[in-house]
C-alpha cells in the first residue's frame, strides 16, 4: 500500500491525478465518437496542428491554451474549407493541413532560444505542473463536453449510421458533424496541458478501443472507456513517480498498453466461449 499511496502524498501527484482523470472522461465520451465515426486521423492532426498557436503563445506570453484553441479552430475551418472548395477528399485536406501547420509551429519554436526544451513541453506536455486553475478548466470543459454530447447523441447516432437517414429524420446531419468536430477540438485543446499534442492521441482512441471489445451501447462504452483512461492515468503516474520515467508518455504507454491487454484477453475468452459451445453440443449430441 505505500508503494501505491506514498506518490500521492505530494500535493502536484494529487492535482496531476484529478487532472488525469478529468482528461480521461473528456476522452472517453469524445473517443468513443471518434472510433465509431473512423475519426482518428482527424483527431491526430487536431493535436498537431495545435503546434504554431501553442509556440507563438508561448514566445508572446500570452496564455498556452488560448493559442491551442486558435490553432484547433483554424486547423477544423481549413479542413471544411479544402474539402468543400479544393474538391479533395477529407484525409487529403486534413494530411495537407496537418504537415502545413506542424512544420509552421516548428519553425516558430525554432526562433526560441530553448528550442528543444520548448518543443519538449508542447509535444509530450506536463501533467505534474497542473495547477488548481487548470482543475477548473478540464472541469469546465468536462461540463461541456457531456452537454454537447447529450444534446446531439440521437444526430451523432444517425450520422454513424447513414448521413441520408439523418437528413430523411431531419436530424441536421451537417451540423451534427460541426459538433463532433467541436468536440474532438474541444477534447485535444483540454487535454493538451495534460499530456501534450503528441501523446494525446492515444489517450484519446486507446480507452474507447479497449472499451468497444466489452461494452455493447454506446453510453456503457464511454463509461467503461472512462474507467480504462482513469487507471492508465494512475499507472501512468506510479509508473513515472517510481521508475523515474516522463508522466505523460508513461500514461499513453498505459493506455495502449490496456487496449492491447484488452484485445488479448477478449481473444481468449472468445476461445474459450467457443470451446465450452463446441463441448457442450458435442455432449449434448452423444446423449441424443
Amino acid at each position: 500500500m505505500t508503494w501505491f499511496l506514498d506518490p500521492f502524498s505530494a500535493d502536484f501527484m494529487l492535482r496531476a491525478l484529478g487532472g488525469g482523470l478529468l482528461v480521461a472522461a473528456i476522452c472517453a465520451v469524445v473517443g468513443t465518437w471518434v472510433v465509431i465515426r473512423g475519426m482518428a486521423f482527424l483527431g491526430e492532426a487536431m493535436a498537431h496542428g495545435m503546434l504554431p498557436g501553442v509556440a507563438a503563445a508561448s514566445l508572446l506570453g500570452l496564455p498556452v491554451i488560448a493559442g491551442a484553441a486558435a490553432s484547433a479552430v483554424v486547423m477544423s475551418v481549413g479542413v471544411g474549407l479544402v474539402s468543400r472548395r479544393g474538391r479533395l477528399s477529407n484525409d487529403t485536406s486534413i494530411g495537407l493541413l496537418f504537415v502545413g501547420m506542424l512544420a509552421l509551429g516548428v519553425i516558430v519554436v525554432s526562433h526560441s532560444r530553448s528550442f528543444a526544451t520548448d518543443l519538449t513541453a508542447i509535444l509530450f506536455g506536463d501533467i505534474l505542473a497542473i495547477s488548481a486553475a487548470d482543475l477548473a478548466t478540464l472541469a469546465v470543459a468536462l461540463g461541456a463536453t457531456l452537454l454537447v454530447a447529450a444534446v446531439f447523441h440521437r444526430p451523432f447516432v444517425a450520422l454513424s449510421f447513414d448521413p441520408r437517414v439523418a437528413a430523411t429524420m431531419r436530424l441536421r446531419p451537417r451540423l451534427a458533424h460541426l459538433a463532433l468536430v467541436g468536440l474532438v477540438t474541444l477534447a485535444v485543446v483540454a487535454s493538451y496541458g495534460a499530456v501534450g499534442s503528441l501523446l494525446v492521441v492515444g489517450l484519446l482512441l486507446a480507452p474507447a478501443v479497449a472499451a468497444a471489445r466489452w461494452a455493447a451501447g454506446i453510453p456503457g462504452t464511454m463509461l467503461l472507456a472512462a474507467c480504462f483512461g482513469g487507471a492508465a492515468v494512475l499507472g501512468g503516474l506510479l509508473a513515472s513517480w517510481h521508475f523515474a520515467t516522463a508522466a505523460g508518455a508513461s500514461i499513453a504507454a498505459a493506455a495502449i498498453a490496456l487496449a492491447v491487454l484488452s484485445a488479448v484477453v477478449r481473444f481468449l475468452v472468445s476461445s474459450l466461449s467457443a470451446r465450452i459451445a463446441s463441448t457442450k453440443k458435442a455432449a449434448s449430441a452423444a446423449l441424443v
